[in-house]
């Protein structure tokens, strides 16, 4: 396989949400970075610059559990199911996951990192990241500095200031310039933000609460929905249409809550859709997917 550009990489964007509980029952809830009383439910997502994104990794952690702790393993778990293929991965990480437990695990298991750099008089003093690690176990890369207009000043007494204010953002990358030039390296890192409408997605439906008080039942609760939303992503895209890439929601409410009549005669079942139904071709495309009849040698 050549040198991969921007077009070639699969993304593994890692991040993580707070699934909200009420009451003092459930087991590991507690307050985290957020303030919300809750758990924790880690996500590693995998997708192309065509593909929607789909969920490889889960892990449900305490409310109060420091992320950073078992990232490594978590990146590592997410990487190996790029082994089976000939393709080249980038990591994607925000400044939660900044440190060299999870960069040296995608350099271990042979993809890129980009991640959001959590601004220290550190960041400020050198381009090598990790310094204080022994010379053989430093990563270098670029970091990459946005100057960005301050667009939400405090609120002041109605005085305009002198001039414009800006902030900074900073993103570490250990891709190559010649196979990302930093315009693109910035592109392609901002695009992280899409595993956060997978979450939103997830939040929506079987994520909205976690149903037991047992930390073990709620850790096997996230494993389904997981599973649900791949399957239902999966029947997105083989429907084709306008479903590859819409939120499970719409594809539940349009495609597999079918507004069908079941009938049977001559020993078959039939269904027998709406006239009109917008969405029939769709339907009739994962039907037709799904059910194929078997293929004869």
């Amino acid at each position: 396989m050549g040198t991969p550009s921007g077009e070639d990489f699969v993304f593994i964007d890692v991040d993580d949400t707070i699934v909200e509980v009420q009451g003092y029952q459930k087991q590991g809830s507690g307050y985290g970075y957020s303030g919300v009383r809750g758990l924790k439910a880690v996500l590693a997502t995998a997708s192309t610059k065509d593909a929607a994104p789909v969920i490889i990794g889960q892990r449900l952690r305490k409310g109060a559990a420091n992320l950073a702790r078992g990232a490594k393993r978590f990146v590592m778990d997410a990487l190996a199911t790029l082994k089976r293929t000939n393709v080249a991965g980038l990591c994607r990480f925000d400044s939660v996951y900044y440190g060299h437990a999870t960069v040296s695990a995608a350099v271990a298991g042979g993809a890129g990192a980009s991640v959001t750099v959590r601004m220290d008089p550190a960041i400020k003093r050198a381009i090598t990241a990790f310094s204080s690690r022994k010379r053989c176990k430093r990563i270098t890369g670029r970091l990459v500095v946005l100057r960005i207009p301050e667009l939400n000043p405090k609120a002041t007494d109605g005085q305009p200031t002198l001039f414009d204010t800006h902030r900074y953002q900073a993103f570490f990358t250990i891709v190559p310039a010649g196979t990302l030039g930093t315009v693109e390296a910035d592109k392609i890192h901002r695009q992280h933000a899409q595993i956060e409408q997978v979450i939103a997605d997830m939040k929506d439906s079987a994520l909205a609460r976690l149903p037991s008080g047992k930390f073990a039942a709620n850790s096997a609760w996230l494993v389904a929905a997981v599973m649900a939303y791949n399957l239902t992503r999966a029947a997105g895209v083989l429907a084709k249409a306008t479903f590859a890439k819409a939120w499970t929601g719409t594809i539940r409410a349009k495609l597999i809550n079918v507004p069908a009549r079941v009938a049977s005669s001559a020993r078959r079942i039939r269904f027998h859709l709406p006239e009109s139904w917008p969405w029939q071709t769709a339907w009739e495309q994962l039907f037709a997917a799904t059910h194929a009849p078997p293929q004869t040698t």
